[in-house]
C-alpha cells in the first residue's frame, strides 16, 4: 500500500514537472544598445558609432569605431545580413561577438538584456503565441481593458516591411504612435502578430514569403476568435499599407464585422510597381518624353521579368544588362523581403476579395501618399457599389502620407523631409472601429 501511495506521488510530480503543451517556447529579444552603422559600399562589417554605457556591449569591452564583422559565426557580408542578425538578437544565451580594432581582433561573449515589455495603464498585456500551419511559432501581442464579459476586438495586420509592431519602452514614431493609440484609445481588445523573424518570433523575415505571412495571420486570428474573453462575432480587421489589401480576404474567410483598410492597393503589384516608378521619375524631373522611354526600355521588362516570368531581379539584368543602372533592389530582394513573396502576391487575386465583402467597409486613404494612388481606391468603392454593397466609406485625409505623417506635398514625403503627427487620422480609425462592434 505504501508503495503503491509513492508510486502515485511520484507520478503527480511528473505530471506536474512536464511542461504544459500551452507553455511559452519562444525567448525574448535582445536589442545592441548601441548606435551602430551597417555595411557601407558594398564592404563587410557594422562600425560601431556608440555604445551605452553599461550595456553588455561596453561590459564586453566593445569600443566606438570597432567594426563587428562576425555575430555568431555569421560574417556580416552586408546590410541584409546585418539586419537579420541584428533582428536575431535573443536574450536567453550568450552570443558571440567578433570585431576589428585597428585591424586587430576583438573577441566576447556578450549576454544580452532582453528588451523591456511593453505595459500599458488599465490594459491587461499579454505576451503569447502562435504556430502557423508551417511550424512557424510566432509572436503575438494582445491588450485587454480590464473588466469582465467577453468583449469587441480588433486585429491589426500591418504593411510588408520587417519592422515590429511593438511599443517597447523608447520606440517612437508616428507608426509606433498609432499603434499606441488605437491600444489604449479603441476600449476593444487589440491583438498585434509580429511576423516570423521579427520580434521574438521564430524565422527569418527576409526569406519568409507572402503566403507564409498570410498563414500567421489565420492563426492568429483562429487563435483570437477562440479567447474567452472576446466576442467573436465583434471583431475588426485593420489593415495597414499591405495589411489593408489582406483585410478583405481575412474578413471573408472569418467572418469579420467589419474592414478598415489604410493606405491601400487594388490592382495587381506588377500595375502597381510600373505606377510608383512612373511618380518616382517625375519626383527626379524627368520629362514625361523620357518617362515613356524609361518605362518602355526600362522598367516594364524589370518588373515583368520579375513577376511575370518569375525570375531574380539578377537574373532580369543579367539578360538585359543595361537595367543594371534602373535596378536599385538587390539581387533577389526588395524592400527587405524577397521576390517570391511578390512573385505569390503577383497570383493571388485581392482584388476579388473586396467583390465578396458584405461588412461595413471604411478605407483611409492621404491626400499625400505617393505609395498608393487615389484612384485605386475609388475603383474599390466602384467595386463595393457595383456589387450592391450598401455600408463603405473613402475617407481622404488632407496632407498624409504613407507613413501617418502630414505633409505639404507628396515630394516632400518621397524625399523624406520632416513631417508632423496629426492623432486626427487614428481618431478616425478607433471611431470607425468602435461604430462597427456597436460601442
Amino acid at each position: 500500500m505504501k508503495f503503491k501511495n509513492r508510486l502515485l506521488l511520484f507520478s503527480l510530480i511528473v505530471l506536474i514537472s512536464i511542461p504544459s503543451l500551452k507553455s511559452q517556447s519562444l525567448s525574448r529579444r535582445s536589442s545592441w544598445e548601441a548606435k551602430i552603422s551597417s555595411p557601407k559600399a558594398g564592404l563587410p562589417g557594422a562600425k560601431i558609432v556608440e555604445v551605452n554605457s553599461n550595456s553588455p556591449l561596453a561590459k564586453a569591452g566593445f569600443l566606438p569605431n570597432d567594426i563587428i564583422i562576425e555575430v555568431g559565426d555569421v560574417l556580416i557580408k552586408d546590410e541584409e545580413v546585418w539586419s537579420d542578425v541584428s533582428y536575431g538578437l535573443r536574450a536567453d544565451k550568450p552570443t558571440k561577438v567578433k570585431a576589428l580594432r585597428n585591424a586587430e581582433t576583438v573577441i566576447a561573449m556578450v549576454q544580452f538584456n532582453p528588451v523591456e515589455k511593453e505595459k500599458h495603464a488599465g490594459l491587461d498585456t499579454f505576451y503569447e503565441e502562435i504556430t502557423s500551419t508551417y511550424g512557424i511559432t510566432q509572436r503575438t501581442i494582445i491588450t485587454k481593458p480590464r473588466k469582465n464579459g467577453k468583449q469587441p476586438a480588433i486585429v491589426l495586420i500591418g504593411g510588408l516591411s520587417c519592422s515590429s509592431i511593438e511599443t517597447y519602452p523608447g520606440r517612437k514614431g508616428n507608426w509606433v504612435q498609432t499603434i499606441k493609440d488605437l491600444v489604449e484609445k479603441s476600449g476593444m481588445v487589440v491583438m498585434r502578430i509580429e511576423k516570423p523573424g521579427v520580434g521574438d518570433s521564430e524565422g527569418d523575415c527576409g526569406q519568409s514569403d507572402f503566403i507564409t505571412d498570410l498563414e500567421g495571420y489565420r492563426a492568429a486570428i483562429r487563435n483570437l476568435k477562440a479567447k474567452p474573453y472576446v466576442d467573436a462575432s465583434k471583431i475588426v480587421v485593420y489593415g495597414s499599407s499591405m495589411g489593408s489589401a489582406l483585410a478583405p480576404l481575412l474578413a471573408n474567410e472569418f467572418e469579420l464585422a467589419g474592414v478598415i483598410s489604410d493606405g491601400t492597393f487594388f490592382k495587381t503589384w506588377y500595375e502597381h510597381m510600373l505606377e510608383i516608378e512612373r511618380r518616382i521619375l517625375q519626383f527626379n524631373g524627368n520629362t514625361e518624353s523620357q518617362i515613356v522611354e524609361k518605362m518602355n526600355k526600362y522598367y516594364i521588362p524589370l518588373y515583368y521579368g520579375m513577376l511575370i516570368q518569375k525570375k531574380t531581379y539578377q537574373e532580369v539584368v543579367n539578360e538585359y544588362p543595361a537595367l543594371a543602372e534602373y535596378n536599385y533592389h538587390s539581387a533577389a530582394h526588395m524592400y527587405g523581403r524577397p521576390v517570391q513573396y511578390y512573385q505569390q502576391l503577383q497570383d493571388i487575386d485581392l482584388a476579388g476579395q473586396w467583390e465578396k465583402v458584405k461588412v461595413p467597409v471604411r478605407i483611409l486613404r492621404g491626400t499625400h501618399d505617393w505609395i498608393m494612388s487615389s484612384f485605386d481606391n475609388k475603383m474599390i468603392i466602384e467595386v463595393l457599389e457595383r456589387n450592391g454593397h450598401q455600408d463603405h466609406l473613402l475617407h481622404e485625409y488632407p496632407g498624409l502620407d504613407h507613413w501617418n505623417t502630414i505633409h505639404e506635398n507628396p515630394k516632400n514625403s518621397f524625399e523624406g523631409k520632416e513631417g508632423k503627427w496629426d492623432e486626427g487620422t487614428i481618431n478616425i480609425i478607433i471611431g470607425w472601429a468602435q461604430e462597427m462592434v456597436g460601442l
